[in-house]
């Protein structure tokens, strides 16, 4: 790895000694790189003693492990709620791990966030717990009150956090998608982002010199550590598995939100600080945002493999608006820059007031392999859709009706000059036109808002749009919106048949 044979300044050690001393030199990661710029990596190396890093966003891979205690007499709690939401308890008999992603039996817009949060504000939980009973555990069901002080154990445990980057999103479909990355607008209407770019920890420690197992974090406002790399650990979006203790943390560095249509997440504070061993930390230190490559995915192809739109630098991102197929398109962030320089300086104050010691990593982080998909057979639209007859808005509906006929059709894709879809009619559009005698354009009958498929879809997608807008047919369309075929229900009847 880079860095193994950069002359040192200073040894993880000698920084520590500083901190006990009061004499250190601390500045966020913001404040590194002027300094970077005016002095150079060499002086900023030997002037800087420590750079703290920090990210705030959405970290959906969040949790908690609990201990309740035990009741008298004593229970085998097989389920567990909190606040009504059930944590996992195949661990031990009063032991449970509670996700923040978990929802409410209640109310979808409540999760374990949530209560993980009220926990941490010094909350009442109900907790709720049943069991078929043993003769060691006869107890069959408790119901009581429990504050985070009440619990034996309560330690937060986050698989996946801390991306060193992450693809922004956006919607080429015609309609509006609820998504992990916020709502998302039709016909490329906007785009989101996460991340915190240039400050963020493994951005700062590409090559994981600093950054590993044992690596003492600032978490929520607890002091933990680093337990290994994340899942969907891979090169160039490293995560972190994190861990930290919930009686230390503070409410202002954590918040439990819900994305509509999506579900329940949590924001989670993370620092990290980064000593500054030699001239290469340094360099890699200054890092910034124009330097910090991510791509725009199109959520509106519902696949796992989504199309890449462009690849965009996170200054770009940052700036409110991006460039797609000429047009300028409005950009947000799903993470809070200001939130994670809270969580820099923060961690600054802690190592200042000697609160907060560095540790040297026992194991080094490891790139990681390219992710391996879950291998299932999938059909596309493509393999079952038929070509499209079309026709245009200046047809008239008696030719409609006759070429419907002809054809044995119940769907016509209407288009423009240019093979576009503006619209679509069906048998039944043309019957009620000819019984009541509006038998002019097909313009004037056409459905205008049509919900449409692509030719990568997975065929169970393309099945629930027409159930859950009660249709039997799907145009096929490119990214420009040209009709390049027609699935209907039928066809897919037949697909299920085979």
């Amino acid at each position: 790895m880079k860095g193994d044979t950069a002359e040192r300044v200073k040894t993880v050690a000698e920084i520590n000694e500083k901190i006990r001393e009061g004499n250190v030199c601390v500045v966020t990661a913001e404040e590194m790189k002027k300094i970077v710029e005016e002095l150079g990596a060499e002086k900023a190396a030997e002037e800087v003693d420590v750079v703290t890093t920090g990210t705030f966003g959405a970290m959906c891979s969040t949790g908690v492990f609990l201990n309740f205690g035990h009741s008298d007499p004593p229970i085998r709690m097989q389920k567990v709620w909190l606040n009504d939401v059930e944590a996992y308890t195949g661990i031990a008999a009063v032991d449970a791990y509670l996700g923040a992603t978990q929802q409410s039996e209640k109310s979808q817009e409540y999760g374990g966030a949530h209560v993980i949060q009220e926990l941490v504000r010094g909350e009442e939980v109900e907790l709720r717990a049943v069991s078929r009973g043993t003769d060691c555990y006869p107890e069959k069901e408790v119901r009581t009150v429990i504050t985070l002080e009440d619990l034996n154990f309560a330690e937060m445990v986050n698989p996946r956090n801390a991306y060193q980057r992450y693809n922004a999103a956006t919607n080429s479909s015609s309609r509006v998608l609820r998504t992990y990355m916020g709502t998302l607008l039709p016909n490329f209407g906007n785009v989101s982002f996460a991340g915190c770019g240039e400050i963020s920890p493994l951005i700062n420690d590409p090559d994981f010199r600093t950054i590993g197992v044992g690596t003492r974090i600032f978490l929520c406002g607890a002091k933990g550590f680093v337990v290994g790399h994340g899942t969907q650990h891979c090169p160039g979006y490293a995560t972190l598995m994190v861990k930290g203790p919930l009686k230390e943390m503070k409410p202002e560095f954590m918040r439990a939100a819900y994305m509509p249509g999506y579900g329940v997440t949590m924001f989670v504070g993370i620092g990290v600080p980064i000593p500054v061993l030699d001239v290469e930390m340094a360099r890699a230190l200054a890092v910034r945002d124009e330097d910090i490559k991510t791509k725009i995915i199109d959520f509106g192809i519902q696949r796992r493999d989504r199309p890449v739109i462009r690849e965009v630098t996170y200054a770009e991102l940052k700036s409110g608006k991006v460039e797609i197929n000429g047009e300028e398109v409005r950009v947000s962030p799903l993470s809070s820059v200001y939130l994670a320089r809270r969580v820099m300086e923060e961690l600054r104050e802690m190592i200042l007031r000697g609160d907060f010691l560095l540790t040297e990593p026992v194991e080094r982080l490891k790139e990681g392999e390219p992710m391996k998909p879950l291998r299932v057979a999938t059909k596309l639209v493509k393999s079952v859709m038929n070509k499209a007859v079309t026709v245009s808005p200046e047809t008239d509906v008696r030719t409609a009706a006759r070429l419907m006929i002809e054809k044995g059709l119940n769907h016509l894709p209407v288009v423009d000059g240019e093979g576009r879809l503006v619209g679509i009619i069906t048998s039944w559009d043309i019957a009620k036109a000819v019984a009541s005698g509006k038998t002019g354009r097909v313009g004037e009958i056409m459905t205008r808002k049509v919900i449409t498929t692509h030719p990568n879809e997975a065929v169970e997608v393309a099945a629930r749009k027409m159930e859950s807008y009660d249709i039997s047919a799907l145009p096929v369309v490119d990214g420009s919106g040209k009709v390049l075929g027609i699935v209907t229900s039928e066809d897919l009847s037949k697909l299920l048949v085979r």
